[in-house]
C-alpha cells in the first residue's frame, strides 16, 4: 500500500512540476507601440496594429515563462499616411523584404519585478534585448481568465539596420536613435 502511495504522490507531483499554461494576446484590449524624439524638441509615437502573441508558463507566477511575439510592418500607424509609406520603405523596416518583427524570449521574476529577456529580430538582425515588465496579476472574467502586463525598454534601431538619417539645421537628428518600445498587453488562458 505503502508503494501505491508514493507512486500516485510521485504521479500527481510530476502532473503539476510539468503542467503548462498557454495564454494569448488579446488584441482588443492591448497595444503595442514605439516612441521616438522627432526633430530633437519633441517625439513621435506609434504602434502596430496587426500583431499576435502567445505565453507559455509552468507556474501560476509566469516566472520562466516563454514568451513569442509577432508584428507586421505593414501595420505599422503613426496618424500621418505619408510617415508610415516611410517607414514601410526600405530606409526604414523594408516591409516588403522584412514582413514580420519577432521577439522569442523568457519572462523573469527578479525579487518582486520582472524582466522580458530574449531576441528581438528586425530587418533579420537578431538582437538580445531586455525589456522591463510589470505584472499586473490574473482576473477570471466572462467565463475565462486573464493576465495583464505592460512591458517598456529601449533599444537603438542603428542596431537594426534602421539607419535613415538626416539633421536638422542645428545640427540635431530628424528622427532619434533610441527608440522606446511600450506594450500593454492583456492576455486570455487558453481552453
Amino acid at each position: 500500500m505503502k508503494k501505491v502511495s508514493t507512486l500516485l504522490v510521485a504521479v500527481a507531483f510530476a502532473g503539476t512540476a510539468f503542467a503548462q499554461t498557454t495564454w494569448n494576446i488579446d488584441k482588443p484590449h492591448s497595444k503595442v507601440g514605439f516612441s521616438v524624439a522627432h526633430l530633437v524638441v519633441s517625439e513621435v509615437e506609434g504602434n502596430f496594429k496587426e500583431f499576435e502573441g502567445k505565453v507559455v508558463s509552468k507556474a501560476a507566477d509566469f516566472n520562466g515563462a516563454d514568451v513569442e511575439f509577432t508584428a507586421k510592418v505593414s501595420s505599422i500607424n503613426t496618424d500621418d499616411e505619408k510617415r508610415d509609406g516611410h517607414l514601410m520603405s526600405d530606409d526604414f523596416f523594408n516591409a516588403e523584404k522584412y514582413p514580420e518583427i519577432k521577439f522569442k524570449g523568457n519572462l523573469v521574476k527578479q525579487g518582486a519585478k520582472y524582466v522580458l529577456k530574449g531576441n528581438l529580430t528586425i530587418r533579420d538582425v537578431t538582437k538580445p534585448v531586455t525589456l522591463d515588465v510589470v505584472y499586473g496579476g490574473t482576473a477570471k472574467a466572462f467565463g475565462g481568465e486573464k493576465a495583464g502586463f505592460k512591458v517598456n525598454g529601449k533599444i537603438n534601431r542603428q542596431d537594426y539596420n534602421l539607419k535613415w538619417s538626416k539633421t536638422t539645421e542645428a545640427g540635431g537628428l530628424v528622427v532619434g536613435d533610441e527608440v522606446e518600445i511600450i506594450g500593454k498587453l492583456e492576455l486570455n488562458k487558453a481552453a
